[in-house]
Formats: structure tokens, sequence, C-alpha cells
């Protein structure tokens, strides 16, 4: 399970660079594609939100339940404001993407606090939480922890080998980007 998150890290931070040289781009004046931005917070969404962070919250709160002494879950609550800021970046993404005029300085300044949020956060659970969890939790704990994550375990839409749909602009852009 930590493989996989770790695995889940990295082509976050793939995206997260992406997203950099995006609001870099549009800092200096220059245009950006924002399908491939939308696209960016959409997988954001639809798995990372909904899949990677319910899976970390699950075997985070089965370490709390068992293994520690502290019953604060910081994790979950971090997974709620990076959710919070996913939700404003997508909906200033929506509107400009309607032809609403937004303050190029407001969409530079949520671009460069979106990434850091998350980049801040990601930074945070290798450095703390997957350590912990790694050197705690014993091989019959991760038996019991892959049982409770089945259901929030979903094949990752972008970065899989096998032919789909979802995704199909932002897969050719990071394609041609590399």
């Amino acid at each position: 399970m930590l493989k996989r998150l770790m695995h889940d890290h990295k082509h976050i931070a793939v995206l997260l660079n992406v997203l950099k040289n995006k609001q870099m781009k549009l800092a200096e004046g220059e245009a950006i594609n924002f399908i491939v931005v939308r696209d960016i917070v959409e997988y954001m969404q639809g798995y990372a939100e909904r899949s990677h962070h319910p899976v970390e919250d699950i075997i985070y709160a089965y370490y709390l339940a068992h293994k520690a002494n502290d019953e604060i879950d910081k994790l979950s609550d971090e997974h709620q404001v990076v959710t919070a800021a996913s939700s404003a970046l997508m909906n200033t993404l929506n509107l400009i993407l309607s032809d609403i005029v937004v303050a190029r300085d407001k969409l530079v300044a949520d671009f460069a606090e979106y990434v850091e949020l998350q980049e801040r956060h990601m930074q945070m659970e290798e450095r703390e939480i997957f350590p912990l969890l790694a050197k705690t939790l014993t091989d019959k704990d991760w038996q019991v922890i892959e049982q409770q994550c089945q259901a929030s375990l979903i094949d990752d839409p972008l970065f899989l080998d096998r032919e789909q749909q979802a995704f199909d602009e932002l897969r050719s852009y990071l394609r041609t980007a590399e």
C-alpha cells in the first residue's frame, strides 16, 4: 500500500510541475492551455481526492487506533484543506473556460498557492507520515489495512498503461512535453 501511495506521489509531482510551468507562463503574460490545467485539477479531484487521500486516511486512522497514543488526525485535516483548494481552483478555471474574465493576478496567485499547498502536503507525508507507518505497522497490519482500503481503491485514470479515454488531451500533452 505504501509503495502505491509513493508511486501516486511521483505522478502527482509530475502534474504539479506542469502546473508550476503554466503558472510561470501565465505570470509572464503568456497564453496557456486552460483545458490541460483543468484536466490536472480534475484528475486531482477525481483520483487523488477520491482514492489516494481516502486510502491514506484509512491507513492513518488504523495507525491512530492501533499504534499511537495520539488521536489527532492531522492527515485528514490536511486532506480537507487540499480538497477545498482544488475546488476553489476548479471554480476559477471553469469561469475562465466559460469566457468569464478573471484577474490574471488572482489566477497566478491561486495557481501558486495550490501548487505550494499540494507540494507541502506531499512533503509532510513523505517526511513524517510514511516513515512512521513503515516503521510501526506490521505485515499483519498491512493485510488488515489492505482489506479496509478495497472500497477506496480505484485505478489511476491517467497513468495506467491500458487504453483509456479519460484525460486524453492531458495524456497527450504529457507525452509531448517529456
